[in-house]
């Protein structure tokens, strides 16, 4: 088998699973969100069973979300870590948006954008549930002022259009980036996507090879 042929493995199927799981909880804690939102997304919570499920639910949604991303968060913190190839990496950002992957340098098992999209993610989703809890009627609201209850609502807001948008940015560059959505479905890259893309994670995997 070549090369380019030879698989790695990037995933574990516990680690596949974690990620669909959550990807399908957010499906559905951001239709239930936005139909709440504004009137005229409310057509989104026919998802959950029209209103009052939604309303019921997305709570509970939410939090099965945030405990299924601490179990990924546990895993991968480590591996997003910035450190000093992600600013190289960052000075060069531009070069790949145009296209030119030449001047990228070599870098481990997540790139500079990876890491900070999943410390954006990290960061909205812990918002999120703090600010959730402190206007989740009937069980914690009353124990929050009225005023602190009120800007909750506004940050919990504000954190849900971020973690919206940290979605369609990791989407979106794992579609861009042939071969990353493999990883996600099968579990494993080629060896080619690997050394192409990650270089030092590549070198990790096969010793140096």
């Amino acid at each position: 088998m070549s090369n380019k042929q030879r698989l790695l493995q990037r995933y574990t199927d516990g680690d596949r699973m974690n990620h669909w799981v959550i990807a399908l909880l957010f499906v559905l804690a951001a239709a239930s969100g936005l139909a709440f939102f504004h009137p005229s997304l409310y057509f989104l919570s026919s998802l959950l069973g029209g209103g009052v499920w939604a309303r019921i639910l997305h709570p509970f949604i939410g939090l099965a979300m945030v405990l299924a991303f601490a179990l990924l968060f546990a895993k991968l913190w480590r591996d997003n870590l910035l450190n000093e190839a992600d600013k190289e990496w960052r000075k060069h950002s531009g070069d790949m948006l145009r296209g030119d992957k030449s001047k990228m340098p070599p870098v481990g098992k997540y790139n500079a954008g990876q890491k900070g999209v999943f410390w954006l993610m990290s960061a909205c989703l812990l918002i999120l549930l703090v600010t959730g809890v402190m206007f989740w009627q009937p069980w914690f609201a009353s124990s929050f002022p009225i005023l602190l209850r009120r800007f909750a609502v506004v940050l919990h807001a504000a954190s849900a259009v971020g973690l919206i948008l940290g979605v369609i940015m990791h989407v979106y560059a794992a579609i861009w980036v042939k071969g990353t959505v493999r990883a996600m479905t099968r579990g494993t890259v080629t060896e080619a996507w690997a050394k192409q893309n990650h270089a030092l994670w590549h070198r990790d995997m096969t010793g140096g090879k």
